[in-house]
This record gives structure tokens, C-alpha cells and sequence, in this order.
């Protein structure tokens, strides 16, 4: 890795970078001549690539921003054949290395990516369907979580900062700090549901407890929450004992599709992305039942503008079993069992603020990571963090909170100053 960190993409808030030149010589080779065709067919984006043998293939109009060094001849065909998930797979063995803004690169791949999608084929719209995502059975879903967040509380804590919350913050400010923009999405999460001390709580999936410790701390409410994660529920119930809460919050290690009993509220924060699409239904008539029928809740998840899979790559290496809903998905949830939507808010860019600070975080402990794992495994990270700051910040992604109530309830407020009023 360069000792200059905005060699590799880490300036904290980068804005356009002044073009350098770049050599747009015709291609010399074959393998010159199918990549000069590729990027062509995804609009010619602002790149120039350096091949193995010190051929330079810049674009056809304008100056490149970022440069692509291709390390051998097998890469560049790997790259060719199945671009989405190869490109990730040899950015993070060190066989395709970018000199230039990390974040900035993902931008430019996000673009083309969109430019590409209003000409796909047939083929690829079969590949996107043979790539469908892990399905999350009961079973599925363990090793899916495992695989994920069951790589060490150690890790996620390096640049999850103090709350250990793994999910978009709220910024009140630009100059909020990662801690208190947790702080401010829990309370934002708490106002919308209108907690009040004495009433119960469960929510679906919830991390290392961070949300319903806060619940339970500072709205006065009981809470059980549901998670599958054994290294998360471990942390979790340590926290809770550490913070007196023991007997306020219980952590039960199970599957939100075993969720018994009746309460005033459900929230889930960050799961909906692991349930899959097969099971929204299902998950529907879990909350309608769980909910009395003054009940209210909150489903807070990544999404999209338009159904779409996940990203191939973060998929396979990341998220397995991931899936981000478009809201006419979503409603696949609430409109089968009667449940009233009565808002929906669209915070993508504070997820986008909330990655840029987990990167910032991460870059400074990449040496531990790499003492922990190895140096692929720190490169791919860095790569999903930085294409998750440009998926938020060009609307790829999108981060909806929707909250709803029972049809029967009338307890709704008039406006929504509640929301803002501390």
C-alpha cells in the first residue's frame, strides 16, 4: 500500500480532482483492443488502464482522473469475462492496483454502471437472475449472518466507533461527530415511535444491542430483541449487565421468525437487507400479530429506487443473502396484513456521512486488520467501504425508514413536530 494515503482514495471529503493527462494511444495488442471495446460499450468513462506490458489505454474524449495498473495478462481476462465481481476479486489479491481518489473510482463505476444498464442484453439480464442472492431459510440465514458479523467483535470495532452501531447514522450537523449522529438516529427512531416509559418493545435483529439498550435507558420501555448473531448477543448481553440493564433488556439468540408474544412496538434496524424477498410476506403477519392494537413500528433498511439484486460482488464477498428493496418491495410486508404506512424518509446521505467516517476509521487501523486477517482481506474491505460511499452519494442506494401502525389505530399525532422536538 502507498504511504500516501490519498494515493489509495482516503482524503476525508474529496472534491473533483484536477484531470491529469492522460495517453489515449490507440491499442497495440489484442487484449489492448478488447479493453478499449469494453469501455466503449460502458461510455468511455474518465479512466486511462496501464497494462503489464506498458500499454496505456486512456479515454477517447477528455483526461483520465483515476488510473488502473493491470497487473498480468490472466487478470485482464478475468476483468473482461465477468467484470462485477472480477474486478473486486483482483483489486483485493493486488493483481489490479488504482492510483488516484478510491471513492472517486467508485463514482465513475456507479455512473458507467447506469449508463451500461440502459443497454444490457438479454445474456445479462439472465446472469443477473443465475446471481439471484443465498436464500435465507432458517438455516441460510445462520450462516449468512455468521459469515458476516461473526468475524469478531474486535474487528467491527476498530471503526465502528463507541455505540458499535453498524447501521446509517443522523446527522443533525456536517460537523456531528460519528457518536453523536448514532445517538441522534437512535433518538430520531425513538421520536417516531413515540416511546413511552413502560411499554414493550421487540425488535428484529439488533446488532451488538446498541438501540435497545438506548431504548430501554433512555426512554424507560422494555425490550427483547431478537438476533441470531452468537459473537453480537454476546456482546450485547455483556453491555447490558455492565450497564445495570440486565433486567430491562432481554437478548434472545434466535430468528425474528420466532418472535412470540404481543407488544406496543416492533422496530427493526438494518435486518430487512438479510430476511429476502421469499419471506417479506411472512415477516408481515410476524409483525401484525407480535403488534396490540395500539402497536406502532419502524423497518429502517438499505434500498433502492427500482427492484435491482445487490451488487454481485458484495454479495458473494460480503453480504451473502443480501437483498435491498425498492419500496413497492417493502410493501409486499405491510400491505397483505393491514398495516398503515404513515411515513416514509429517504436518508441516503447520511448513510454516505456515516461511511465516510467508518472509513476514515478503518484506514487508520488497516495495520491491525492486517495483523488479524491478511492483506487481502484488508484491501477488501477498504474496496466495499469506498463503493458503499459512492452507491449512497450517486442514489444508487437509497436508506428508507417507514413506520407504521395497526389500521385499527387512531393514536396518530396531527404533525410530525414530535419529531423534531427534543
Amino acid at each position: 500500500m502507498s504511504a500516501n494515503p490519498e494515493s489509495d482514495g482516503f482524503r476525508d471529503f474529496p472534491g473533483p480532482d484536477v484531470p491529469r493527462a492522460s495517453r489515449r494511444l490507440s491499442p497495440s495488442s489484442v487484449e489492448g483492443r478488447l479493453l478499449r471495446r469494453l469501455l466503449s460499450r460502458v461510455g468511455d468513462p474518465p479512466v486511462e488502464f496501464v497494462l503489464w506490458n506498458g500499454e496505456h489505454l486512456g479515454p477517447i474524449a477528455g483526461a483520465a482522473v483515476v488510473t488502473i495498473r493491470v497487473k498480468d495478462r490472466g487478470t485482464l481476462f478475468t476483468l473482461l469475462r465477468d467484470p462485477p465481481v472480477q474486478f473486486g476479486d483482483a483489486y483485493s489479491a493486488g493483481r489490479v492496483e488504482i492510483e488516484g481518489d478510491l471513492v472517486q473510482f467508485m463514482h465513475l463505476v456507479y455512473h458507467a454502471a447506469a449508463r451500461a444498464e440502459r443497454h444490457r442484453s438479454v445474456a445479462h439480464r439472465m446472469t443477473d437472475w443465475l446471481r439471484r442472492p443465498r436464500r435465507n431459510t432458517l438455516a441460510g440465514s445462520r450462516d449468512n449472518i455468521h459469515r458476516h458479523y461473526d468475524i469478531g467483535n474486535e474487528f467491527y470495532a476498530l471503526w465502528l466507533g463507541e455505540t458499535m452501531a453498524y447501521t446509517c447514522a443522523y446527522y443533525p450537523t456536517h460537523e456531528a461527530t460519528l457518536e453523536q449522529a448514532q445517538i441522534a438516529k437512535m433518538d430520531h427512531v425513538c421520536r417516531k415511535l413515540r416511546l413511552k416509559p413502560g411499554e414493550s418493545v421487540v425488535e428484529a435483529g439488533c446488532g451488538w444491542g446498541t438501540l435497545a439498550l438506548h431504548m430501554a435507558s433512555r426512554y424507560g420501555v422494555r425490550v427483547r430483541a431478537f438476533n441470531i448473531s452468537r459473537e453480537q448477543v454476546a456482546f450485547a448481553r455483556a453491555r447490558a449487565k455492565q450497564q445495570g440493564l440486565d433486567g430491562q433488556v432481554e437478548f434472545v439468540e434466535d430468528d425474528y421468525r420466532n418472535i412470540s408474544g404481543r407488544y406496543d412496538v416492533f422496530v427493526s434496524v438494518g435486518m430487512l437487507e438479510h430476511v429476502g424477498l421469499e419471506n417479506y410476506a411472512e415477516l408481515g403477519c410476524i409483525v401484525r400479530r407480535s403488534l396490540t392494537a395500539r402497536g406502532r413500528g419502524l423497518i429502517h433498511s438499505i434500498g433502492r429506487n427500482r427492484p435491482s439484486p445487490l451488487h454481485p460482488w458484495i454479495e458473494r464477498r460480503i453480504f451473502p443473502g443480501a437483498y435491498a428493496p425498492s419500496l413497492s418491495e417493502m410493501m409486499q410486508i405491510f400491505e397483505p396484513c393491514d398495516l398503515s404506512v404513515l411515513d416514509v424518509e429517504n436518508i441516503r446521505l447520511h448513510y454516505a456521512l456515516t461511511l465516510r467516517h467508518w472509513l476514515q476509521r478503518y484506514h487508520a487501523a488497516e495495520e491491525r486488520v492486517r495483523r488479524m486477517f491478511d492483506e487481502t482481506f484488508v484491501r477488501m474491505w477498504r474496496l466495499y467501504l469506498a463503493g458503499s460511499i459512492a452507491a449512497f452519494e450517486t442514489g444508487t442506494l437509497q436508506l428508507f425508514q417507514v413506520l407504521f401502525t395497526t389500521q385499527e389505530n387512531n393514536d396518530i399525532p396531527l404533525t410530525r413536530q414530535h419529531l423534531y422536538s427534543a
